[in-house]
């Protein structure tokens, strides 16, 4: 088998563990998360993907057909893959999540960079914005920094329009808005500049056609590239990390979005509270998860992100966890966490 059989293997075989769950999972009632494969099934398909990735020295290869079609996902596994929109219809409205938490190391740039990874596994476009001017989402996805030229910064400060920053990733159906060095200097700047809370969303309203999700990689603080994120959204999702001072950060975090609320984006929404870097071993993990359940309900996903190693290593190979190693703990309760927010955002749709 070649490499580029190996890679689209590997692409089909996510792509039909993701789709198969994402619309006919309503009636299932076994496993943690409501329409994930079982577990024999889930060992078996990392098994096969194990074997048809291996050696593989690329990621994910390009694909011009439909993931789901490919893959041979059943008849409304997904509607725009089960019937597709007759040529020339308009697409839905791409719908803007903003991934945000003001305090450091909590797993965000990874749950960007993962969730969006198979969320494009499935056939969806999508488009992930780096606003950290640390550009970790960029090196995640194998971006150099030649390949940074124009981004993030440029598209904030109208150096730019939206199609003349966009990069491809080695995952097919996710493209890029990278972030340089450049960006850190970007507070300074829009500082003085009219409507600086509204320069992101400004410069890609009304071109985001092309696209069924659009992500955007918050930096670790509460600043301008924060609010503008905030601003450009629909709504919020939060990693979490299992750990006591995430809870103080948390409530700061939910204050901020409320003032964004109701002074400048009156739609902004928390879509979800993921829980990151959980620790089964470890009583305060489980003890944090409890309160903040507690607190926000079903704003918290089912699916918990473990802390894994093999997350860890994967963006020093420039490509996400799920392509390192499907196998991992954490690739897969990243995968149960896109099945997740399909559920979520089709729910939102089906209710507009």
């Amino acid at each position: 088998m070649t490499s580029t059989e190996r890679e689209q293997s590997f692409h089909d075989i996510l792509a039909a563990e993701l789709a198969a769950a994402a619309a006919g999972d309503a009636g299932q009632e076994t496993g943690a998360v409501s329409g994930a494969a079982a577990p024999d099934e889930e060992e078996a398909s990392a098994e096969r993907l194990s074997a048809d990735a291996e050696d593989s020295d690329t990621g994910i290869a390009a694909a011009g057909m439909s993931a789901a079609a490919r893959a041979g996902a059943p008849a409304g596994a997904l509607a725009d893959e089960a019937e597709p929109q007759p040529l020339g219809a308009p697409r839905r409205r791409a719908r803007v999540l903003a991934i945000a938490n003001q305090k450091g190391g909590v797993g965000k740039t990874t749950t960007a960079i993962n969730l969006a990874t198979a969320l494009a596994a499935v056939g969806e476009r999508v488009l992930l914005i780096d606003s950290d001017p640390q550009g970790n989402a960029s090196t995640g996805l194998g971006l150099t920094q030649d390949e940074r030229a124009f981004g993030t910064y440029e598209l904030l400060m109208g150096e730019a329009v939206l199609e003349e920053t966009i990069r491809p990733t080695k995952v097919p159906n996710l493209l890029i808005v990278p972030a340089s060095v450049d960006l850190a200097g970007a507070e300074l700047e829009l500082i003085d500049l009219e409507h600086r809370q509204h320069r992101m969303k400004e410069a890609i309203e009304g071109r985001l056609g092309d696209y069924d999700h659009v992500l955007i990689d918050c930096p670790p603080s509460l600043t301008l590239l924060t609010v503008n994120a905030m601003v450009a959204a629909d709504a919020v999702l939060v990693p979490l990390q299992c750990e006591f001072f995430a809870l103080e950060g948390l409530s700061q975090l939910l204050r901020t979005i409320e003032r964004v609320r109701s002074t400048l984006n009156p739609a902004l929404d928390v879509q979800g509270v993921v829980l990151t870097m959980f620790d089964k071993r470890n009583n305060l993990s489980e003890q944090v998860a409890a309160d903040v359940r507690g607190f926000l309900g079903e704003k918290v996903y089912e699916t918990v992100i473990p802390r894994n190693v093999r997350i860890s290593e994967a963006p020093s190979h420039g490509v996400p966890a799920l392509i390192y190693d499907h196998r991992a703990p954490g690739s897969t309760a990243y995968m149960a966490l896109a099945r997740e927010v399909i559920r979520r955002e089709q729910a939102l749709r089906d209710a507009a």
